[in-house]
């Protein structure tokens, strides 16, 4: 039976494969971006603010003299990549993109939430105060999107009836 230190450093390791995921999912909507400069300013700042925090929840791995899961990172960018992939066939990515997006980030909220409680649990406060330092970026990401998804939906609809205009992006 695992630990509750071993939970806390198997979360880690979740953690740091679901910031992958994140990473290869912005890119991949930030590259196909024309018609919403603002949410693509966001989502490159955003990426910036990903690649962090997996160096981040890295180095708490690595603290505890353990390593990320290699397979948990694979698994996660392949997941990513194939959502990327799926915005190809429909009409109206940018929105879906940006649900997606939205969900994401409430599942990190809720992770980094869960590994503060869990670092506190274990005495880990240097991991407890660097989930601290990440949670709220999350937060903000997830805020921005929250603010975005009706002007996102309105330009998209507003793109569609344009002649010649492609909404999708």
């Amino acid at each position: 039976m695992a630990s509750a230190k071993d939970n806390l450093l198997d979360w880690l390791r979740d953690a740091h494969a679901m910031e992958q995921q994140a990473e290869t999912m912005l890119k991949t909507t930030a590259s196909r971006l024309e018609n919403y400069p603002t949410l693509k300013a966001r989502i490159e700042a955003h990426i910036d603010e990903t690649r962090e925090q997996a160096r981040l929840v890295k180095s708490c791995i690595d603290r505890c003299g353990a390593g990320t899961s290699a397979m948990k990172d694979v698994a996660a960018k392949v997941t990513a990549t194939a959502q990327g992939l799926s915005g190809l066939f429909v009409s109206d990515e940018v929105v879906k993109a940006t649900m997606a997006s939205y969900t994401f980030e409430h599942m990190e909220i809720a992770s980094y939430r869960s590994l503060i409680a869990a670092a506190e649990a274990v005495g880990d406060r240097e991991t407890a105060r660097i989930c601290r330092q990440i949670l709220p970026q999350e937060e903000a990401m997830a805020a921005f999107l929250a603010e975005q998804l009706p002007q996102v939906t309105a330009r998209f609809l507003e793109l569609t009836d344009t002649p010649g205009a492609t909404a999708k992006h």
